[in-house]
């Protein structure tokens, strides 16, 4: 299954670096971009570092929609910092980038890199599912249930309600609203709920994941019903890791999750119809 990154003026790749905040559950949240997914996009590649991997990193970005049409990407200096590769080696890919379409370079005062007008997620993942076997998409989700549950377990052990209640109440804000802001709030709901857990191994995975799979999920949430489906699935885990309750918020869990996935191949089928 291909990588897939999960939703304004970008800020400062300060801002977006992996740092230890990401362990201890403070977030950002700038203009509502899901500050964690951020992070994931823009953590170091390390000896990897070469330019198809600074390509893919933000190519899986746009097309998970976590970087939108028209938005700005930091400088190359920046990104150079925030990947941990030279300068010449982002050059390269952001021109593999341009090649492909998917991003625009430009010059003068207020130019830089932007993601293309032209970007579409939707259409991005929808060609991703298609070309994804039931079996590769069960496999995904069957590695996303064991991390998800894994965390909220152990944050029913050690979260303190008002944490819990905090994420309860950003969730129900964003409700109703657009879809976009609505997948980035539930993205970093679910992160942040992972970080109280208290496990800085499992919440960096749960981020991982997270970009990966948010834009299959996004496909789901486009109906009014499934967002409410969502919102009443994430209320119940949530008053479950509040009553302390691990093996209740687990298998609440673990039902969310089967949902999505037999919701994505019938999906799939349909797509594969036309």
């Amino acid at each position: 299954m291909s990588t897939i990154a999960g939703p304004g003026h970008t800020p400062p790749i300060a801002d977006v670096r992996h740092n230890e905040a990401m362990s201890t559950g403070r977030t950002s949240h700038r203009a509502g971009r899901p500050a964690r997914l951020l992070s994931a996009v823009f953590q170091p590649i390390g000896d990897e570092g070469r330019a198809a991997l600074v390509e893919r990193r933000i190519s899986e970005a746009i097309t998970g929609g976590v970087l939108h049409a028209g938005e700005r990407l930091p400088s190359e200096h920046d990104l150079a910092q925030a990947f941990g590769v030279a300068p010449a080696t982002v050059r390269e890919g952001l021109l593999a980038l341009r090649t492909r379409g998917l991003v625009v370079t430009r010059r003068g005062r207020g130019g830089g890199s932007f993601v293309a007008d032209s970007a579409d997620p939707t259409a991005f993942t929808q060609a991703a599912l298609r070309t994804t076997t039931r079996v590769t998409l069960r496999d995904a989700a069957t590695h996303y249930l064991a991390i998800t549950r894994a965390c909220v377990e152990l944050a029913a052990r050690r979260a303190d309600p008002s944490e819990v209640e905090l994420i309860r109440a950003r969730i129900h804000r964003a409700h109703g609203g657009d879809l976009r802001s609505w997948r980035r709030i539930v993205d970093d709901a679910v992160i942040e709920l992972a970080a109280l857990s208290q496990s800085a191994r499992l919440t960096r995975e749960q981020m991982r994941l997270q970009a990966e799979l948010s834009p299959f999920f996004a496909l789901v949430d486009r109906e009014p019903a499934e967002q409410q489906r969502r919102l009443d699935a994430l209320d119940a885990i949530l008053d479950a890791v509040t009553a302390a309750d691990a093996d209740t918020a687990g298998h609440l869990v673990a039902d969310a999750v089967a949902h999505d996935v037999s919701w994505l191949v019938d999906y799939r089928a349909r797509l594969e119809a036309q």
